[in-house]
């Protein structure tokens, strides 16, 4: 019996949301589901994809965890004497240059990209993507989508996501038309940053989902040109909320006479603040400065809930997760709030992502952690 072509096309922050109000390919892809998000954000969505585990046992949660011990960075500490003034350290454009520079001097493979961390306590953290997810060992010692297709026996082809979107849509399609692979995974990612800019702006978005439901249907015409029986499957990892407010962490625990680095070690996300606490008594410090803050420190509940919790505390001994909405600014991320960010509540529902496909949804399928089981089945 002649092999099924089963193609996946992931586009980064399709929310379920976005899915409905366009009403995005509902006659191809008419079995539908909507899905819960990882929590975190995509740098933790795309390991749980690529795996089918979570962020306890991939270890991706966030790009920057306090590692002194295992930092990449050490080194850096002696530039600390010319990190003056910081104001021009804090520049996008010397940040984007700097960030390259040490990515080749590291000799990373994986994204990388400083944002706003403060480049004087690079040294004291650790950073989780130093190598191309995406290949086979790329998540090791967790096997990937690439090792397991491979394992297999699938000709597979897996887009390179440093490539435009429209060429991994042109790539793809070339090699459905020629019936060269079994399985395949399309990736997309521009619509996560033109909604970080552009939530809520109907009429920018709704041409890039048209523009989006254009290269799908191009792709199943190229399979469907292949000759081979198919499947075709949309999916997404996350929506966007709306920016609500902001609120300014470095100036609250700034208020509580803590050092840095002395009485507790910190990693502020847009969405969510994560504390190692070095010092007795800096913990009820820091939960005093919060106490205004909307949003709540989570539970050990929670976090296992949430797939989270190491007993190595890897991603912190404690994490306030800001209300829907609402972000830490500045934060090690930037120094400006979004229109539109992630990386809250998994029931935010803005927050909800999406499951499309030209054939019924398998029973189960319900998070992003489940999206895996699926593409490497061989049924």
């Amino acid at each position: 019996m002649e092999r099924k072509v089963r193609a996946f096309v992931f586009v980064d922050a399709l929310g379920w949301r976005q899915v409905e109000r366009y009403g995005f390919l509902s006659d191809l892809l008419p079995y539908r589901r909507e899905i819960e998000m990882q929590f975190g954000y995509s740098c933790t969505a795309i390991p749980t994809i690529l795996t089918g585990e979570r962020p306890s046992v991939h270890g991706h949660l966030a790009f920057y965890d306090y590692a002194p011990e295992r930092s990449p960075f050490r080194a850096m500490r002696l530039l600390a004497p010319f990190l003056r003034p910081r104001g021009f350290w804090r520049r996008g454009r010397v940040r984007n240059v700097l960030s390259k520079l040490i990515k080749r001097l590291y000799g990373f493979t994986g994204y990388f990209q400083l944002y706003g961390m403060p480049i004087e306590r690079l040294p004291k953290f650790d950073y989780c993507e130093k190598t191309d997810l995406f290949v086979k060992g790329g998540l090791k010692p967790v096997r990937n989508l690439a090792d397991v297709w491979s394992a297999q026996g699938m000709r597979y082809h897996i887009s390179d996501w440093r490539l435009p979107e429209s060429e991994n849509f042109r790539i793809a399609a070339d090699m459905f038309r020629k019936g060269a692979v079994d399985r395949a995974f399309v990736y997309s990612a521009a619509f996560d940053a033109l909604q970080h800019d552009n939530v809520g702006r109907d009429d920018i978005l709704r041409r890039k989902v048209e523009a989006y439901a254009e290269s799908v249907r191009e792709l199943h015409r190229a399979l469907s040109e292949g000759g081979r029986p198919f499947e075709l499957t949309v999916f997404s990892d996350h929506g966007m909320t709306p920016l609500r407010g902001t609120v300014d962490a470095p100036a609250a625990l700034g208020r509580t006479g803590l050092a840095w680095g002395e009485d507790y070690a910190s990693a502020i996300d847009s969405t969510m603040a994560r504390f190692w606490w070095l010092k007795d008594g800096a913990e009820a410090k820091v939960r005093d400065a919060f106490a205004g803050f909307p949003g709540h420190w989570l539970t050990e509940g929670e976090m296992r809930r949430h797939g989270i919790w190491r007993d190595d505390r890897k991603f912190g001994d404690a994490i306030f997760l800001a209300d829907a909405g609402v972000q830490f600014c500045p934060s090690d991320m930037g120094v400006k709030p979004l229109n539109g960010m992630h990386g809250f509540d998994p029931a935010d529902e803005d927050s909800r992502a999406c499951w499309l496909s030209t054939v019924p949804v398998p029973e189960g399928v319900s998070r992003v952690c489940d999206y895996f089981k699926v593409m490497v089945s061989q049924v």
